[in-house]
């Protein structure tokens, strides 16, 4: 199923007193953008969740927290460095002797240094990521499923325009078969209104309508624009990230539109391209979204 870009879940697993969160949010985003951030304790599992979570997206800037409060006793081995804890009262010590201040330290204040306290167990550390990689997949599974539901609103609304596009296209080309004939009338009417019966050069006059229709026929563009059209609807029934392939569509969408508007010398056209135009700016602010 198309997904939209942006989307949120959050999974939690409780066990034996150690509580997971992890929530996964996402913007728009032109390529893949996967930042993790999870407590020092669970560094070592942050490449396996990056790589599980793209496994599910292609597009978008992903942003993934983990909370990890432990009530138990797994992963809370305490290891206290007592050779670093002696060089830095060592150090205290004869600064406070060198600048005559008082000596003043506790075993706590002392365990509040950098490095004094480490938490280890290796023999925890399998078991932790274990079962913080179910928080992780319940938070996938959510944050799926809403980008599911967005991208089907995104697609539903994006069809509609199209679909009124290929209505218009189809009503500019009833206009177009007529251009070149409306054009003959009212230049014949002309000439005849200026000029005297039987002085009117009819090679000179077919020289005009001929470079007239040239310049004027949009026909190519027309083709090319319905063949956008069709492929653009196929597209959007396609179960596979498309937000790049309908991108580029709507953009030669776009040109053909463009073209059509500066070459018709129509009124009824250049209408029907004004909405058709503003359809595409439309589509184009939905299809950002789309992965």
């Amino acid at each position: 199923m198309i997904r939209s870009m942006t989307g949120f879940g959050r999974g939690k697993y409780e066990i034996d007193g150690r509580n997971y969160t992890v929530d996964i949010k996402s913007v728009n985003h032109k390529y893949s953008d996967i930042s993790v951030r999870l407590p020092k304790l669970l560094n070592s599992v942050e490449d396996k969740i990056r790589k599980k979570v793209s496994e599910y997206i292609s597009r978008g800037k992903i942003d993934i927290f983990v909370t990890f409060e432990n009530y138990s006793n797994k992963g809370t081995n305490i290891r206290i460095n007592k050779e670093l804890a002696k060089e830095y009262l060592k150090q205290l010590k004869n600064l406070a002797d060198e600048t005559n201040l008082k000596f003043d330290i506790s075993v706590i204040d002392v365990s509040k240094f950098p490095e004094i306290l480490k938490i280890e167990d290796d023999e925890d550390e399998e078991l932790i990521s274990n079962e913080l990689m179910i928080a992780v997949d319940d938070a996938i599974n959510k944050f799926v499923e809403m980008r599911e539901v967005e991208g089907k609103k995104l697609i539903e609304d994006i069809e509609k325009r199209i679909i009124l596009i290929k209505n218009k296209v189809d009503e500019i080309t009833k206009f177009s078969s007529t251009l070149t004939q409306d054009y003959i009338t009212k230049l014949q009417s002309r000439v005849n209104e200026l000029l005297a019966p039987g002085t009117v050069d009819e090679n000179r006059l077919m020289q005009e309508i001929v470079i007239f229709s040239d310049k004027s026929s949009i026909e190519e563009e027309l083709t090319r624009l319905k063949s956008h059209i069709s492929q653009f609807l196929e597209l959007i029934k396609l179960n596979s990230p498309i937000g790049k392939k309908i991108d580029f569509l709507i953009q030669e969408i776009n040109r053909e539109v463009n073209t059509i508007g500066s070459k018709a010398n129509c009124l009824d056209i250049t209408n029907r391209v004004i909405e058709i135009k503003t359809e595409v700016e439309n589509i184009r602010e939905q299809i950002q979204n789309i992965e």
